[in-house]
């Protein structure tokens, strides 16, 4: 070979291992969001720091008449986002939009309306577990799981004590009960002057002020008045009550919380 070709094979070979040492170490980019990354970026994000891993989950029910479906996959989904910003050094999984939610036959809770999606709690504790072992493989140290229903917090806990007592001193699973907690939201409202009726207790006043703040294309108000059938309509509380402000407000107690907890075991 001339001895001009071996250099120039030479230089080509050392930018081409520089390149591949960039992609190896490149931080992540502007995004907290794992699912809109490549693998390269999430071990660079990894080896930069980001060892801390949020896993939301939300729920496919009825939300009454005027609310999507998909109420609460928005709300945690936007919430994961601020909590990981907060924490400065965390990536959010994909939400995971399948959980309990009632019986099959017969049917109870939520299963009583068409489009609600639930799953047995012990599927979705697996799928939990499957997701946190993953994420520990991959480096993490840190898996928070933050749920948006109540439905999944029981196996929120279970998952969280098994996967505690096996890893013990490698990596740590933390149940972010503290989001799901609504007391102080309840303190709140009733500052304002609302009543346990008036706040009520599913697809309500919390509910919809925080999908207006987060998704206001979910909510449609008008939709309360109009509904005139004999079954009962899938809400309580007076939603009408709702706004996108009062929404945010709500949505920064139960972020505030999530991260205070986090960050305290840490």
């Amino acid at each position: 070979m001339k001895p001009i070709l071996r250099a120039a094979y030479l230089i080509a070979g050392i930018a081409m291992l520089g390149l591949s040492h960039a992609a190896r170490c490149q931080p992540a980019p502007d995004t907290f969001d794992m699912a809109d990354m490549t693998w390269v970026e999430v071990r660079g994000a990894i080896e930069h720091g980001a060892t801390t891993a949020i896993v939301p989950s939300g729920g496919i029910e009825q939300n009454g008449p005027h609310m999507v479906l998909g109420k609460h996959d928005y709300i945690v989904y936007a919430a994961a986002k601020r909590i990981a910003k907060a924490l400065g050094n965390a990536l959010v999984a994909p939400v995971v939009p399948y959980v309990p939610e009632g019986d099959y036959q017969p049917p109870t809770g939520n299963m009583l309306y068409p489009g609600t999606l639930g799953i047995p709690e012990t599927v979705f504790a697996g799928v939990l577990e499957g997701i946190a072992r993953s994420l520990k493989s991959a480096g993490f140290t840190t898996i928070c799981l933050i749920g948006d229903h109540g439905g999944n917090q029981a196996a929120q806990a279970t998952v969280a004590a098994k996967l505690n007592r096996e890893w013990a001193g490698q990596a740590k699973v933390l149940n972010v009960s503290d989001y799901y907690i609504d007391e102080a939201q309840m303190t709140f409202l009733r500052g304002k002057g609302e009543t346990d009726a008036t706040i009520g207790s599913h697809a309500g006043l919390i509910d919809t002020a925080e999908l207006l703040s987060v998704h206001p294309q979910s909510v449609d108000l008008a939709r309360l008045g109009s509904y005139a059938r004999k079954e009962a309509p899938g809400h309580s509380g007076d939603p009408a009550r709702a706004s996108a402000e009062l929404g945010k407000a709500l949505l920064d107690i139960r972020v505030n919380a999530a991260i205070k907890q986090i960050k305290a075991a840490n």
